[in-house]
Order: structure tokens, then sequence, then C-alpha cells
């Protein structure tokens, strides 16, 4: 959300900052048009003033310096003034030392001149006939103090344009926020989901993202609905599959095979690997993985029953302890925990000779279910060896090592680890290492 809010920021501040400079660079030349028309109206009547005190003297004509504006008498006032006819020249007083340059075209001129002082002239050429001479009369004006009007306004208006554009970008930021804080929230509904905190979405949404939502939630019950057909299948299928092993087995021990030992043999280690075969592909179709993100293990009232059975199994004989933080959920589906540490604790029990230890803590960046017994442990060269798929150590133990193969399939599944070592209560302590779900 951050990176939108920030791409949404820096599109709107680039597309305001080009208007704006677009806007005022406009503004300033309309202004600067208008205003150069207006001094041209201005010039145009100086300079017809000036021709009124053109008069006849007894010598030809001559400048009445009474029809003169004061500021033509002032030196460098910013207002000049010359007039060619024949062979005469008549310059203002206000140009002192100064000469004035001719232009070549009647009107207002576009490009402004140098003047004394740093002062730049806007010139006006008006050509007149009187006394049936040619006349031409350039008038100046320093044009310096509105180019310092305009450069303060600049100054101004590129202050306000900034304050304005903070303004506006914080506004944004503000109404973006406000307008995405629906989609900030079902993004960290949906982080729930994968973390097991939730099984569907809020429903109280924006109008815009019920859509999404609904059929957000409509997957998961789709997908809940799914797996759990799916293992209701998978259980039906185990269980019409075991009655006729159960015959083939029952018939495989008849006496008329006993006369024939190798077949029989044969026979029996055939359905033994069909059974656990069967056993063992059921068993990794059940497995949900993260199929359902709203699956999750709480600890505190799954663990207990667990313990319970293993208890009523194993009998009481054994001192059996969990420890988890009060509150830990695992992030998993619940039969697929059950089946991991069932697993893991009934071959910790079948081993124990009188304590078997659970404890599940949570890691930086990983879940740590370590599973303890006082038995007689594993040496450390077998320990690769029990790992591997299916096998066993001891053929007096009750069971067909399909255990530890389901569990290497749960942990695989969700990207874990498995470690074997020695346990602090003299026996093997099995740790198993599950990644942190990440949204």
């Amino acid at each position: 959300m951050k990176s939108i809010q920030r791409r949404l920021s820096l599109g709107l501040a680039g597309v305001l900052l080009i208007i704006g400079v677009l806007l005022a660079q406009s503004s300033l030349w309309l202004f600067d048009r208008s205003l150069r028309s207006y001094i041209q109206t201005t010039l145009q009547d100086e300079a017809q003033t000036l021709l009124g005190a053109i008069v006849r003297g007894p010598d030809g004509p001559q400048l009445d310096e009474r029809r003169l504006s004061a500021a033509y008498k002032r030196p460098y006032s910013g207002l000049y003034f010359r007039i060619d006819f024949a062979e005469q020249s008549w310059r203002s007083r206000s140009l002192w030392d100064r000469d004035m340059p001719q232009v070549a075209q009647p009107g207002l001129q576009d490009d402004l001149g140098d003047g004394p002082k740093g002062q730049h002239w806007l010139i006006y050429r008006a050509d007149y006939q009187r006394f049936g001479q040619h006349i031409v009369i350039h008038v100046a004006r320093d044009y310096t103090p509105i180019l310092d009007s305009f450069s303060q306004v600049l100054k101004v208006l590129l202050g306000l344009g900034i304050a304005a554009l903070v303004l506006i970008l914080l506004l944004q930021r503000l109404i973006v926020s406000r307008a995405l804080r629906p989609l900030e929230l079902t993004r960290r509904q949906i982080m729930q989901l994968q973390q097991g905190q939730r099984s569907q979405l809020d429903q109280q949404v924006p109008l815009e993202l019920e859509p999404l939502v609904a059929q957000i939630n409509h997957l998961l019950m789709h997908t809940e609905d799914t797996l759990k057909r799916s293992r209701n299948a998978l259980g039906n299928l185990g269980h019409a599959l075991k009655t006729p092993l159960a015959v083939l087995v029952s018939l495989a021990s008849r006496e008329e095979l006993k006369q024939l030992p190798e077949l029989r043999e044969n026979l029996n280690a055939q359905l033994q690997q069909i059974e656990q075969r069967i056993a063992r592909e059921l068993g990794r179709a059940r497995l949900a993985g993260e199929a359902l993100p709203g699956a999750h293990f709480d600890c505190a009232s799954e663990l207990p029953e667990l313990f319970s059975t293993l208890t009523m199994i194993h009998g009481n004989l054994l001192q059996l302890g969990w420890h988890a933080a009060p509150g830990l959920r695992l992030p998993w589906d619940r039969e697929d925990l059950l089946e991991l540490l069932g697993n893991l604790l009934d071959n910790a029990c079948k081993w124990a000779d009188s304590q078997v230890q659970l404890s599940i803590s949570r890691e930086a960046e990983a879940y740590l279910l370590t599973i303890e017994d006082d038995g007689p442990g594993i040496q450390a060269e077998l320990r690769d060896e029990v790992l591997s798929r299916g096998s066993r150590l001891d053929e007096q133990v009750a069971g067909h090592g399909l255990g530890l193969g389901i569990v290497r399939d749960i942990i695989d599944a969700w990207g874990g680890q498995m470690h074997l070592t020695d346990s602090a209560l003299g026996g093997l302590c099995v740790n198993v290492v599950l990644p942190v779900k990440r949204a």
C-alpha cells in the first residue's frame, strides 16, 4: 500500500508541477502582453503630445518645451523621446548624454533596448507628416520596474505553488490512505487466513470490494468442502480395501499353503507391501498442506485430547507431558498436525522407558517441535537410515514403519526439516522445524 501511495504522490506532484509551471508562464506571458499593449497606448499618446508640441517658429519648426511632461526634463527619469525631421534632431533632457537607438519599423518594438543605469527600454516609433516634412518620433519607457515586479510576482507564485503542492500532496495522501484502508484491512485478513487466524474474510467492506471478498470466501468454502469430500472418499476407499486385503491375508494362512512355504512367504510379503503402499498413498493423499488458509492447530485445545488418547493406548506407566506458549496456534491443517504429532509421539511411547515430553515454541522464522523420550535412543550412524522411507530398526516393536514416512511427507509438504539428536532425558530427541508461512 505504501508503494501505491508513493507512486500516486509522485505522479500527482509531477502533474501538478507541470501544470503549475505552464499556468504560471502562461499567466505571466498574458500579463506581459496586456501590459505592453497598455504601454503602447500611453506611448502613442505621448508621441501625439510631442507632435503637438512641435510648433512653427520664426526660424522654422521648433519644440515648445512648455507642452512637455516634467519627466522629460529630469535625467534618467524613465521616460525619453527623440524627434527626427529633415536634418534636425531633438532629444529629451532625461537622456542626458545618452543617445536613443533608432528602430526600423513603426510601432512598439518586441525587443527591449538597453538604457542607462541598467534600464531596459520599451521603444515606440511613430511616423508623421507635419509642415510638409516627414517627422519620426521615438518614445521610450523604462521597463525595468515592471520586470522586477514580474520577478517578485514569480517568487511569490513559486512560494504559493510549493505551499499549495505540499498541501495538496498531504490531502491526497490522507484521501488515498482513507480510500485504501479497506483494501489494507482485506490484505491483513488474507494474511490472517494464511496464518490460520481466521477462516473467512469480513463481509463489511466497501461496495467496490464486495465482489472480490465474496469470491474469495466462496473459493475458501469450495476448497474446504472439496478437501472434506476427498478425505471422506479416501477414508471410505481405505475401509473398502481393508476387507479384501484381510481376506487375502487369511487365505494366505490356510493349511493348503503350508505345504508350499516359499509361495506362502512370497504371498505374505507381497500382501504386506500392498497394505503398506495403500496406507502410505492414502496418508499422502489426505494431506491438506496449505490448501485451507483458515485451518489452524490450537495447542491448548488439541494437545490434551491427543495425550489422553496416547495414555489410553500405552497405559498409565508412561509419564507424558507437553509444553507450549499460551495461546500458541500453528497455521497448518489440524488433521495433518494430529497425524504428524500422533506418529512421532506414538513412536516415542513405544521406545520410552518411563517418560515422553513434547515442546512447541515459536522462533523468529519458524516453529520448533521437539519430542524427547528416555528410551535406548538411536546410534548416530543409524539416524539417517531411520529417516529413510519406511525404515525400521527393530522388528519386535509393533508397527510397519509407515509412521515416519508419513511424517516426512507432511514435513516436506510444508517445507520443513526433521533432525534426530540425543535427548536430555537420555533417549532420542526428534526436532521438527516448520518455517513460518509468509503472506
